[in-house]
């Protein structure tokens, strides 16, 4: 089975009004040129879930500038003015999950767990209005499931039938957001054939990815540099 796309045809599957998890950790594992080719494509109206929105001019800052998207599901959001700004002028709707909460969140959609108990955000705004329940002594709130029509995700090497490795931290969201989705897209660094992937070093196996896109011209930004004076 050859799931192999370009990312012109694998975004143009998307609808407006789509909700579509992207991976990465601040610029670290992003889908950058699926998050390039949907942004020229035009998709709009669009809800994303991911644990921050890139910077505002990479990334899914690209969305943002252009209008594209009406909310978002992040965790961390302080790298991003244009983010800021839409927020402030009422033009972005936003939930903020604590962290690990997120990552919980997206796992359990994939894994068909209809929800979980955590302590993390009690006694907050993330708690209000969710069922408590007191488990040893500590309140935990209920958090339910994420799930989503597309997931976007970067993986370092996939093969033709869509069996995915990643690369050290650039795992990060990627891998719990492929088998959370209805259709999931995945842009891989090297494309190799059926076969050539260990078995026992695939971390994402093909049965979770539709598509495949090799991607190319990868920047592979630093949101922060720090050097010695």
């Amino acid at each position: 089975m050859n799931k192999v796309w370009d990312a012109a045809n694998a975004v143009a599957v998307v609808p407006h009004g789509a909700t579509i998890m992207m991976g990465g950790f601040g610029l670290c594992g992003i889908p950058e040129n699926l998050i390039r080719a949907l942004s020229e494509h035009g998709t709009s109206n669009l809800t994303l879930i991911s644990n921050n929105p890139g910077t505002a001019d990479f990334g899914i800052g690209l969305l943002l500038r252009r209008g594209q998207v009406t909310r978002m599901v992040a965790s961390y959001v302080g790298e991003n003015k244009e983010f800021e700004r839409q927020l402030l002028a009422g033009q972005l709707a936003v939930e903020l999950i604590p962290q690990g909460t997120l990552a919980e969140r997206i796992r359990a959609g994939g894994a068909g767990i209809g929800g979980f108990f955590t302590p993390s955000g009690y006694g907050t705004v993330a708690g209000e209005g969710k069922e408590v329940r007191v488990i040893e002594g500590r309140p935990h709130i209920l958090e339910r499931p994420l799930v989503a029509d597309f997931a976007f995700v970067k993986a370092w090497k996939g093969d033709r039938a869509g069996n995915l490795v990643y690369r050290r931290t650039a795992r990060n969201f990627n891998h719990v957001m492929a088998t959370a989705a209805k259709v999931t897209i995945a842009e891989v660094e090297h494309l190799v054939d059926v076969g050539e992937i260990d078995p026992d070093h695939v971390v994402t196996p093909g049965i979770f990815v539709r598509h495949v896109v090799r991607g190319d011209a990868y920047e592979k930004r630093i949101e922060k540099r720090t050097v010695r004076a």
